[in-house]
């Protein structure tokens, strides 16, 4: 073996050893709730879910777009969900934000429905998705996620985790209020 093959013969696993840290380094400083989403400037997905209070009536993806709004997956099995409930009564009361939620794969319609009965329900349109097709066209990894749509019905941004004061203030908010600022109604919120 020649002197130049023994050094390519020992170097290639120390190169590859410090790519490996390199790329291992690097996920260290990754944030685990920026989950990029291939649906971000796509429409929502076509769907048919049951309403969550009114078995019997159906709702599609005809139901977003019209005004900028947030889409929440939660569930009650879920604790940040729990968590972050206060907030998005507040967001819905306060800010006048228009929700729609996304029951996720709770085994109980009653128990969804007690959980906004003794919590509030933030929401103007709750979707039952019991087999979690929706949540897995969406591209949902768990419960809780956010996402802000446009008025076409366009997804613009995902947030993976609670919705709280700060993710709101900024992250989440600043998009929503600009879409308003995009379609010329500065008002920021919706007329229910």
């Amino acid at each position: 073996m020649t002197a130049r093959a023994r050094f390519i013969y020992f170097l290639t696993p120390l190169i590859l050893f410090l790519g490996l840290a390199v790329f291992l380094f690097s996920g260290l400083f990754s944030d685990p709730t920026k989950l990029e989403s291939a649906l971000v400037g796509r429409p929502v997905p076509a769907f048919e879910l049951p309403d969550l209070y009114q078995p019997d009536r159906t709702h599609n993806e005809s139901i977003v777009g019209g005004q900028p709004m947030l889409l929440n997956v939660w569930a009650t099995w879920c604790p940040t969900c729990y968590a972050e409930h206060t907030f998005l009564n507040k967001l819905h009361d306060e800010e006048n934000v228009y929700i729609i939620g996304l029951n996720y794969k709770d085994d109980s319609r009653a128990a969804a429905v007690r959980w906004l009965q003794e919590l509030g329900d933030p929401y103007q349109i709750n979707l039952f998705d019991f087999s979690g097709l929706l949540a897995l066209d969406l591209g949902v990894y768990g419960a809780p996620e956010t996402f802000v749509i446009d008025s076409n019905g366009v997804i613009v941004h995902r947030h993976v985790g609670d919705m709280n004061d700060r993710v709101w203030q900024e992250e989440v908010g600043p998009i929503y209020y600009s879409l308003f600022e995009q379609s010329g109604n500065a008002s920021g919120g919706s007329a229910q």
